[in-house]
């Protein structure tokens, strides 16, 4: 091999890795909080649930560690010695993060989410897409001044007693020492992950096998992105905010999808007309 086409090949391997890296599922909860501090025409939505959602972090997470975390500390030492206070913390910080969770995901920010996620989609050029579930206004100056009324239901993630079970039958792994918060994150993760494109799937008006055809191809991502995207829950007074740039990195994962999905529509469509040119009758 010639050192010029070494050198191709070392280039093309460290772009296609670059490009993979940079499409990791995991990260989208990352490149949404970047996006949603670079763009101000988002910061609105926040300004409106912040302090509300600052108060009520503070309350939860209060309670939780004055009447709670000695008690649990006292339990897990039994299993893990010294790491009880660590684990522990964990474990409260996840019980505050569900609370806080159930209380304005379900009840006060759902509206909120899709407003995030439908903005995103417009600015990243997808208009069309939510234009078939709400009016928009095209003399709006900015995405978020462009949304209108739904003309359809408009869920961002649904409320799921299942979800709210299987969270509160996870936190027994917490009793295993050092692998059972990891455990928990990701068996928790697993099952949250798809629901953050729930969204999606009713503008594309996905039927129930459809949804979960297209998630089951991609389970293992969607894992990643949910269990970084609960991290971020965990993390006290800010979950209010990065739930909505979790609803951020979302939409740029579609955005993603999109582009793959439309971009292969085209080249279809593209060798269907060659094809029919080659031989009109």
């Amino acid at each position: 091999m010639t050192e010029p086409s070494k050198r191709s090949t070392v280039l093309r391997v460290i772009t296609s890795t670059a490009r993979a890296v940079s499409h990791a599922s995991w990260l989208y909860p990352f490149k949404g909080i970047y996006y949603f501090c670079a763009h101000p025409f988002l910061w609105p939505l926040l300004r409106a649930r912040l302090l509300p959602s600052a108060l009520l972090s503070l309350f939860v997470l209060t309670n939780l560690f004055l009447w709670t975390y000695l008690p649990q500390v006292a339990l897990l030492a039994i299993f893990h010695g010294r790491l009880a206070w660590l684990n522990a913390t964990f474990l409260v910080l996840g019980e505050g993060a569900a609370i806080v969770s159930l209380l304005f995901e379900a009840f006060f920010v759902d509206e909120t989410l899709v407003d995030v996620f439908d903005a995103v989609l417009i600015n990243e050029g997808y208009t069309d897409l939510i234009a078939t579930s709400r009016m928009l206004d095209s003399d709006g100056r900015d995405p978020v001044k462009q949304l209108g009324r739904p003309t359809m239901s408009a869920i961002y993630s649904p409320f799921s007693f299942r979800q709210i079970a299987e969270f509160i039958t996870f936190l027994p792994l917490n009793l295993i020492p050092v692998a059972g918060t990891p455990m928990f994150l990701v068996l928790t993760g697993y099952r949250a992950g798809p629901l953050q494109h729930w969204r999606y799937f009713k503008l594309l008006d996905f039927t129930k096998k459809e949804r979960n055809a297209f998630t089951k191809k991609r389970q293992l991502r969607y894992t990643w992105f949910g269990t970084v995207a609960l991290l971020l829950q965990l993390v006290p007074v800010l979950s209010m905010l990065f739930l909505l740039t979790t609803a951020a990195g979302s939409a740029l994962w579609v955005a993603q999808f999109e582009g793959k999905r439309r971009a292969l529509e085209a080249r279809i469509e593209d060798e269907s007309s060659e094809r029919y040119a080659d031989d009109p009758s």
